[in-house]
C-alpha cells in the first residue's frame, strides 16, 4: 500500500505511536534505543493490551482490501445483529442481497408475510438473540397467544432443533418455544394467502394449501391423493374460510408489525444493507450474484413478467433490486409501494425470483407431511447449467464482461463437500462459495464455509473447518483452520493498473492531462488568487 493509505488506516488513539514503529532501524543506535523507551513506556503505562488489539486489527483491515459477501447473513446463527453492527462498521464492504436478506428487508419494510417467516425461523432453530436482544423486537404477545391457544397442544413437529440453537434452555423454555413456532407458522399460512390472492400474477396460487387439508379427516389432498397429516390440531382455522386471520391474530400481527417498524437498531442494518447492498456487483472481471440466473430449457434467459413488462438477464437485476428498494423507501399508501411490498416477498420464495428460483418453498409440505417426495422443490435450469461454457459466457457478456477470463461467482446452494462435491464448476468459470458457513449447514456440507480471495497472483479458494469453541481456540492454540487452493494462477502478477481501481485512475489521468493541457495552450485562462 502507499504510505498515505496506511496513515489513512491507523487506529487514531495510536497512529503516531505505529508511524514511528514503522520506520524502526537496527542500523542506527540512538534511533534503536529511543523506539525501545517507546516499546517501554507502552507497557509501564498498561497500554499493551490496547495497543496489541489495535495492532490486530490494522493488520486485518490491511489483509482484507475490500469484503465482499454473497448474501444470506440472516436466519441461522444465533448472532446476525453482530455480524451487521461489525460490518456497518468496516471499512469496505459490499453485499450481494440473498432471500434471507431480502426477506428481513421485507420484514424492515413492513411486510407481515415477511415478519412471520422471519419469527418463524427465529423458533425453528431456537434463535431468539438477534430478533429480542439484537432488534428489541417485543415477542410477548406471541408467547401469550401460543401458551392460551396451543396450551395442551405437545406441537411436536414444532419442536425447535436443538443442535443448532444459541442457548441453553430449559424445558419449560422449550415448550414456549414451540407453541410459538406452532403459532407463528399457521399465521404465515395465512398472510402468504392474501398476497397470492391480491397479486394472482405471481402464478402462486397452487401454495395456497390449507384449502386441501381434509379436517375431518386430518389428511392432506393433492392431486387426488390422500397425505397423513403429522398435526391435525388447528384450533385457529376455520375450514369454511381458512385463510381468515381471527381478531386474536390479527391484533397479534399487528403489534409485532409496530414493533419491527419501531426497531431503531433494525433500521441503522437495513440503511446499511441498502447503502452497500445490491443484487449484483462486476468487479474485475468478476460477476457476483446471490443465487441464480432465471433461464429457460434451452440455456436461454428467461422473460419474467413484472407488472406490464417483461425482464430478463441484466434488467431483471435491476428491476428487481428497484423494487425492493421502492418497498422500502417509497411513500406509504401508493400502489408502486404496495406492488413493491408483496414482490419482496415473492423474491424471498416466487419461482421466478432470481434470488431463489425454484418451482416452491416447500415449507408446509416439510411440517405436515412425512412422504418425502412433497418436500422436492425443482431447482430453474440454471441450477444443471453449471457446467455449460456457452451458457455461462452468454450471462457474462450480458453484463458487459468478456468471457475469457472472467468468472461468476454464487452463494445460495450450500456445496456438499462431504460428498466430493466441488464448489468450481465448469474449469473454474463459475464458483459456488456457499459451504455452510453457519453451524447449521455443517452437517450436510461437511466444512464450515468457503472464502474466495483474489490478490494479485489470482484466485484461492479457503476452505474453513468448523468452529469448536473459543476456549477450544484458546487451550489448543487453534483457530478456523482453513485448507487452500488455487484456482487460477496468473503468470505475471496484476498491477493496480489492471484492476477496476486502476482503469479508473487511468481515466482520471487522462482528463487531468487534458486539463494540463489546456492551461498549456491558453484555452483556458489559469486563475490567480490574492
Amino acid at each position: 500500500y502507499t504510505r498515505s493509505k496506511v496513515r489513512k488506516a491507523l487506529p487514531a488513539e495510536f497512529s503516531y505511536i505505529i508511524q514511528e514503529l514503522l520506520h524502526e532501524s537496527s542500523v542506527e543506535p540512538n534511533k534503536h534505543a529511543y523506539i525501545n523507551v517507546i516499546i517501554s513506556t507502552i507497557i509501564s503505562t498498561k497500554r499493551s493490551d490496547d495497543f496489541i488489539i489495535a495492532m490486530c486489527n490494522l493488520i486485518q483491515r490491511l489483509t482484507i482490501d475490500s469484503l465482499h459477501i454473497v448474501g444470506d447473513i440472516y436466519d441461522r446463527g444465533p448472532g446476525a445483529h453482530i455480524i451487521m453492527d461489525t460490518l456497518c462498521d468496516y471499512h469496505n464492504f459490499d453485499i450481494q442481497w440473498g432471500n434471507h436478506d431480502i426477506l428481513w428487508m421485507g420484514a424492515a419494510s413492513g411486510n407481515d408475510a415477511c415478519i412471520a417467516n422471519v419469527i418463524r425461523m427465529s423458533m425453528r432453530y431456537a434463535n431468539l438473540a438477534t430478533l429480542e436482544d439484537g432488534y428489541g423486537i417485543n415477542l410477548l404477545p406471541l408467547a401469550t397467544f401460543a401458551m392460551d391457544t396451543y396450551a395442551d397442544d405437545p406441537c411436536t413437529i414444532f419442536a425447535p432443533k436443538m443442535n443448532f440453537a444459541d442457548g441453553n434452555y430449559n424445558e419449560k423454555t422449550l415448550r414456549l418455544i414451540t407453541q410459538m413456532h406452532k403459532a407463528i407458522t399457521v399465521i404465515q399460512f395465512k398472510l402468504e394467502a392474501e398476497i397470492i390472492d391480491r397479486r394472482p400474477e405471481f402464478g402462486m396460487q397452487n401454495r395456497k394449501l390449507l384449502e386441501k387439508i381434509d379436517f375431518e379427516k386430518g389428511v392432506f389432498v393433492y392431486e387426488g391423493k390422500e397425505y397423513p397429516l403429522r398435526d391435525t390440531n388447528f384450533p385457529t382455522i376455520d375450514p369454511a374460510d381458512p385463510y381468515r386471520l381471527s381478531d386474536e391474530e390479527r391484533e397479534l400481527i399487528d403489534k409485532i408489525h409496530a414493533s419491527f417498524m419501531n426497531s431503531e437498531k433494525l433500521k441503522k442494518h437495513m440503511r446499511c444493507l441498502f447503502t452497500y447492498g445490491g443484487m449484483y456487483l462486476i468487479c474485475n472481471s468478476n460477476l457476483l450474484y446471490h443465487a441464480s440466473m432465471p433461464l429457460n430449457e434451452d440455456g436461454s434467459f428467461k422473460r419474467v413478467r413484472i407488472g406490464k413488462k417483461e425482464y430478463w438477464g441484466k434488467k431483471l437485476l435491476c428491476k428487481t433490486d428497484q423494487l425492493i428498494r421502492t418497498a422500502y423507501f417509497d411513500e406509504d399508501g401508493t400502489e408502486e409501494k404496495s406492488f413493491a411490498l408483496d414482490y419482496v416477498w415473492y423474491m424471498w420464495c416466487g419461482p421466478n425470483a432470481p434470488s431463489f428460483d425454484k418451482d416452491k418453498m416447500a415449507t408446509f409440505e416439510r411440517y405436515f407431511l412425512a412422504e418425502k417426495e412433497t418436500h422436492k422443490e425443482v431447482k430453474n435450469p440454471y441450477y444443471d447449467m453449471l457446467e455449460n461454457e456457452e451458457v455461462l459466457d452468454r450471462i457474462l457478456r450480458e453484463f458487459g464482461l468478456e468471457p475469457e477470463g472472467a468468472h461468476i461467482i454464487n452463494g445460495h446452494v450450500p456445496v456438499k463437500s462431504k460428498d466430493g462435491e466441488s464448489p468450481l464448476k465448469c474449469g473454474g468459470k463459475l464458483l459456488v462459495i456457499d459451504g455452510g458457513f453457519s453451524r447449521a449447514y455443517q452437517k450436510e456440507t461437511g466444512i464450515a464455509g468457503y472464502t474466495l480471495i483474489y490478490n494479485s497472483y489470482g484466485l484461492i479458494l479457503a476452505a474453513h473447518d468448523p468452529f469448536e469453541s473459543t476456549e477450544a481456540a484458546i487451550e489448543k492454540e487453534s483457530d478456523i483452520h482453513s485448507e487452500s487452493r488455487m484456482v487460477k494462477w496468473v503468470p505475471e502478477r496484476k498491477c493496480v493498473g489492471d484492476t477496476d481501481i486502476g482503469r479508473e485512475l487511468k481515466e482520471k489521468i487522462k482528463d487531468l492531462e487534458k486539463l494540463l493541457n489546456a492551461y498549456y495552450s491558453g484555452a483556458i485562462a489559469e486563475k490567480f488568487t490574492r
